[in-house]
């Protein structure tokens, strides 16, 4: 496929203004092609464009990205969400996956970050809570959730939330209808690993009336044992 070809299928997929189409189109691009450090130094070079074309995208249409997706989530959920199974012979037909990843920074002083717990032992970077949706067994992606320290909360007058917080509110908030219209609540699952054990989290899930597997925390596990151990004295 020659480049210009599939420059122009990616600005016909992304709902975007047509001046912006060009500055989003090649950062896409490098961001998929180049994997080393990105900067805005290093995408210019890579487009053949001045830097702040890119410093002025990010720091004047940084909402663009999240609206995109959000509109071809709606899009591809809608097209896939048509005549909907059973996953892989489960009794769920749609699936969706809460994840968290961890962007790690070189520079220094990085700006937003935290130590966490992520696999084996600590890292420290920017983390992000990924949303995903499975229909069909086509993954589809919705905008992942920010995690902004609480110094970086402080230094911008936020109010600062926890990562369980943020995804309390998101699951709370999201309205499966405008992705697929009308469903089923037993239809759906939730998976999450451990990092998700939490009260709250499946609270707001219980009340979509949706269903969840979440693997058991350390403290879930010890919590889990003292119901059992009071459940056979009462016995």
């Amino acid at each position: 496929m020659q480049a210009q070809t599939l420059k122009t299928w990616i600005a016909r997929r992304i709902s975007v203004r047509t001046r912006l189409q060009q500055a989003c189109v090649h950062y896409l691009l490098f961001l998929m092609i180049v994997t080393p450090k990105h900067s805005f130094t290093q995408a210019a070079r890579f487009a053949g464009l001045h830097k702040s074309v890119f410093c002025k995208l990010l720091r004047d249409h940084f909402h663009v990205a999240v609206y995109t997706l959000e509109d071809l989530s709606k899009t591809q959920a809608k097209q896939w969400a048509k005549g909907l199974k059973s996953f892989k012979g489960l009794p769920w037909k749609i699936v969706i996956l809460v994840d968290s990843t961890v962007q790690h920074r070189a520079r220094l002083p990085p700006e937003n970050t935290k130590k966490f717990t992520h696999g084996k032992g600590y890292v420290i970077g920017h983390q992000w809570t990924n949303i995903i949706w499975v229909i069909h067994d086509i993954l589809i992606p919705l905008p992942p959730l920010p995690f902004h320290s609480k110094a970086y909360c402080r230094a911008h007058a936020l109010a600062y939330q926890s990562e369980h917080d943020l995804v309390v509110d998101y699951l709370t908030n999201l309205n499966l209808e405008d992705y697929i219209g009308s469903y089923d609540p037993h239809d759906v699952i939730v998976l999450a690993d451990s990092g998700y054990d939490n009260k709250k989290i499946e609270n707001a899930i219980i009340k979509k009336h949706w269903n969840f597997i979440i693997a058991l925390s350390n403290g879930g596990i010890e919590s889990y044992k003292d119901e059992l151990r009071q459940a056979l004295a009462d016995a």
